[in-house]
């Protein structure tokens, strides 16, 4: 069993011990706070001129404009329509002996090439039957000569005198012109039957492809029927709609066989980015596109349907829209920006001396990707690119540095 008196006297040197340890850690953790302390004031960066600087002037980039003598592009839609279009259709009756294979819708045909032949039988009789009209015609003119050749020698044995019109009667004047008449009459007949008959054969006019046929072998068919329509397949026509401010940077076709300006037809969702064909601008419609109230032109593509042109050349279908770019007159002396840098109100941001310097400017005309301007902006100018949050007139700006990478 332990002495009470020697635990009392334990106890006071115990608790000494733990209030010196305490002091002890509260000491270090004070020293280890002023040393941290010490640490950052020697270690904090000291501000300059150049760190103010970029906090404040707003980092942009710039591009140089672009001066000189340029031909803008006017882009718009048009629709391809055939610039020689015939409904074939029958000038005689009969019935259809004979027909093309070609003759059928999606077929090309060539000039002069049989589509249809009708039954000849009746017109080949009713050719006979004109050859002997005309024959009996020139036999009775044969004989009314004759007679008029006796009648003048009895009238000039008589050798009396009459006036011009009894004369005339006794010289049977007015019968050998009815006989020469029906002579006349006759070869037309001869020369009608041998178009009826020529007409049982009905041809191509031009190059074509065949768009629709309602007859087939066996039809009988009456004069005036519809056959079928035609296309030319040597030209087609892009007719589109131009806005009436853009018709002056248009150059036409002044005169025949003259090319106008070339022109550029995209299809991209049908040919791809990178397949185009080639127009030339040929005409102004004298008439507005009734809805939208634009100026209608006519752009001309030879040879449509790529039948003589490279492999993997595109083809134009008519009723399709494309894409139309126009090549405009020449516009000397502009510069050229593209066309989202021109702002609000036609102005442009310019960096000069390090500050946005706000211009308004005379944008002379805008194209798909550029405006061309006359006057408010110099060749070489820097143009801002960047859209900035707070657009002030001189306003700092400042260009990324040669290894500075932009601010997040």
């Amino acid at each position: 069993m332990s002495n009470p008196v020697d635990d009392r006297a334990a106890r006071p040197e115990s608790g000494r011990a733990g209030r010196l340890k305490t002091a002890l850690i509260s000491l270090a953790i004070l020293l280890a706070g002023i040393a941290l302390m010490v640490l950052i004031f020697k270690t904090e960066p000291t501000a300059t001129r150049r760190d103010v600087a970029k906090e404040t002037a707003m980092l942009v980039e710039v591009t140089a404009a672009e001066g000189g003598t340029f031909r803008p592009r006017i882009e718009v839609m048009g629709r391809v329509v055939p610039a020689r279009e015939v409904a074939l259709s029958a000038r005689v009756g009969g019935r259809v002996i004979e027909q093309s294979d070609a003759f059928e819708p999606g077929g090309r045909v060539g000039e002069g090439e049989l589509l249809l032949r009708l039954d000849p039988a009746d017109y080949e009789t009713t050719l006979r039957q004109r050859r002997s009209e005309l024959e009996q015609a020139r036999a009775d003119l044969e004989l009314e000569q004759g007679r008029q050749s006796v009648a003048r020698q009895d009238f000039e044995l008589l050798g009396e005198e009459l006036d011009q019109g009894n004369r005339a009667l006794v010289l049977r004047q007015p019968q050998l012109k009815q006989a020469r008449a029906r002579v006349e009459a006759a070869e037309a007949a001869l020369r009608r039957a041998r178009l009826d008959l020529q007409r049982t054969r009905l041809t191509a006019p031009f190059d074509a492809q065949i768009l629709s046929r309602s007859v087939t072998l066996g039809s009988q068919i009456n004069a005036g029927d519809a056959l079928g329509r035609l296309v030319a397949t040597d030209r087609y026509w892009v007719e589109a709609s131009v806005p009436l401010s853009r018709l002056r940077w248009l150059r036409f076709a002044e005169d025949e066989g003259e090319d106008g300006a070339p022109v550029t037809l995209r299809q991209d969702a049908v040919w791809g980015e990178n397949r185009h064909r080639q127009g030339r601008l040929r005409r102004l419609v004298g008439e507005l596109d009734d809805a939208a109230r634009l100026a209608r032109v006519l752009i001309t593509v030879d040879d449509p349907l790529a039948l003589e042109a490279p492999e993997g050349t595109p083809a134009l279908m008519l009723g399709g829209f494309v894409r139309t770019l126009i090549e405009g007159r020449e516009l000397r002396d502009v510069v050229r920006l593209e066309r989202g840098l021109v702002r609000r109100d036609d102005t442009v941001w310019v960096m000069t001396d390090g500050a946005l310097d706000i211009r308004s400017v005379k944008v002379l005309l805008r194209d798909a990707g550029h405006a061309y301007i006359a006057e408010g902006l110099e060749p070489g100018d820097r143009v801002v690119r960047t859209d900035l949050a707070t657009v002030v007139d001189g306003a700092a700006l400042r260009l990324e540095q040669p290894g500075e990478e932009a601010p997040e």
